[in-house]
């Protein structure tokens, strides 16, 4: 199971004209922890953004399970609810994930993950659909697969020769 942390991060950035301003972005990191979150932000982040960043907030998110598509960078926060019985209370009980999904707009969110969830095998609803603030999500990847950009792991060099 993921952890999801949203990471606030304030930068200053030169528009158009010139002008330095002062941004804040979120985005999403899957970690194990609150500090394998911020250095992973540091990690992902300190090769982008040119001169100094400030992670200014970190919470423990509740998202559940993210579905990327490639052709948008938009991301919307979905309410799933489905019902559950309870074998030892022989009672019914509502539960409600928290999904992210890449889309367009609101209707395209809807049905893409109503298409990623057409696997369940129990009724769900999706009673609320938001747009979210967050530029950009960095998945987990093991120590093996991160590997800084424009270099090749050596087994893929020795591959080559």
């Amino acid at each position: 199971m993921n952890n999801w942390f949203l990471c606030k991060v304030k930068y200053r950035k030169e528009d158009d004209k010139g002008i330095l301003k002062n941004i804040s972005e979120a985005y999403l990191v899957d970690a194990l922890s609150f500090t394998e979150a911020e250095s992973r932000i540091h990690e992902e982040l300190g090769s982008v953004i040119r001169g100094e960043f400030q992670v200014t907030n970190m919470s423990k998110s509740r998202i559940v399970d993210v579905f990327e598509y490639p052709d948008t960078d938009n991301w919307h926060k979905c309410k799933v609810t489905y019902v559950m019985i309870d074998e030892e209370a022989k009672k019914e009980k509502k539960v409600s994930n928290i999904m992210i999904v890449s889309a367009a707009n609101v209707k395209e969110a809807y049905e893409r993950i109503q298409e990623s969830l057409s696997s369940m095998l129990v009724p769900f609803q999706i009673p609320e659909i938001a747009e979210t603030p967050i530029v950009e999500i960095f998945k987990y990847k093991s120590p093996d697969q991160r590997v800084p950009e424009g270099f090749k792991p050596v087994e893929k060099t020795e591959e080559a020769e």
